[in-house]
């Protein structure tokens, strides 16, 4: 097998069919805050991602480079699309959910539960009926750098589900600390959520759980895999059901069976990602100051990151 790159760290030899040996690693921004909520939109080929101290969404293209998408974005953190191809968006300012209409209105589509504010909606994934489902750590209101200090309204640090058709508010997981990025497997019947309190309370583990998709409920399915170097952040699946999920020194991709295959090594901490590109196969890695994109031998399980919606 020909020698891998040096930000490639194979750990099984599964992950040589997942990456490319030629695969460069590029810098496509940089001189950024903190960047998050990377998503790709295929129709528009271009990236969005979140510069949440900037309070900007902002774009990239191969055309264009960097410019900004939206100003004033209220500290947005994750933003994912709806089957419409709408984009829906976490923001910590109002600690709402919000959809974006095709005339560019907002829609607020959580902002309460229990007749209490939201803590701070943080990372989004849309299911194949058309329910949001998001994470609401602290993390918002926890200073005044990617949001606005306050004290918590919620009993406890939730993952919610906002039902497509009525769009009632249920809290589906409550027993983490700081519940942070989430992804479906290809066939939905598995969700993984990260679980990042340890960046508050070392004693926290760095885990990825696993919960069974039984209807609007969630069965937990134990650990599926902890993070070795830091703690797990944003994450996606690939097509073939690998979970690739931020860490602390770069992107860590589990096999389906939580075995580590390999790591992509970036120079900085790692926040989030996405697939995306006219192929389907960069991977584009939100970290602290910086946007990188890798060439990678798979798609993403979404629907919009795969060529034919590209």
């Amino acid at each position: 097998m020909t020698a891998l790159p040096p930000h490639l760290q194979l750990h099984d030899d599964r992950f040589a069919g997942l990456v490319h040996p030629m695969s460069r690693l590029d810098r496509i921004a940089s001189g950024l805050t903190w960047t998050e909520g990377p998503v790709w939109i295929g129709d528009h080929a271009c990236l969005l991602f979140s510069d949440i101290p900037s309070q900007r969404i902002l774009r990239w293209s191969n055309e264009d480079g960097v410019t900004v998408f939206r100003h004033r974005s209220q500290f947005t953190n994750g933003n994912t699309r709806d089957r419409q191809g709408r984009l829906i968006s976490c923001r910590h300012g109002p600690r709402d959910v919000v959809r974006t209409e095709w005339n560019g209105s907002l829609t607020i589509l959580a902002q309460s539960h229990d007749h209490a504010r939201l803590n701070s909606p943080n990372d989004v994934v849309v299911s194949s009926d058309g329910a949001i489902w998001f994470t609401d750590p602290t993390y918002g209101i926890l200073s005044n750098f990617e949001g606005y200090r306050a004290p918590a309204e919620q009993s406890a640090n939730h993952v919610f589900r906002i039902d497509p058709d009525s769009g009632a508010l249920k809290a589906v997981v409550s027993d983490f600390t700081q519940p942070n990025g989430l992804a479906f497997s290809p066939d939905e019947t598995r969700l993984y959520i990260a679980e990042s309190g340890s960046s508050h309370d070392a004693s926290v583990p760095s885990i990825i759980r696993q919960f069974d998709v039984a209807g609007t409920d969630l069965r937990d399915a134990g650990v599926f895999a902890t993070i070795d170097c830091g703690l797990p952040d944003g994450m996606r699946v690939d097509v073939d059901g690998n979970l690739w999920t931020s860490a602390g020194d770069g992107v860590h991709c589990f096999a389906p069976d939580g075995t580590l295959l390999g790591k992509i090594l970036i120079p900085e901490t790692v926040a989030n990602l996405c697939f995306g590109g006219a192929d389907g196969q960069s991977l584009f890695i939100t970290a602290s100051t910086a946007v990188y994109r890798v060439f990678v031998e798979v798609k993403g399980a979404e629907p919009w990151t795969r060529s034919e919606q590209a």
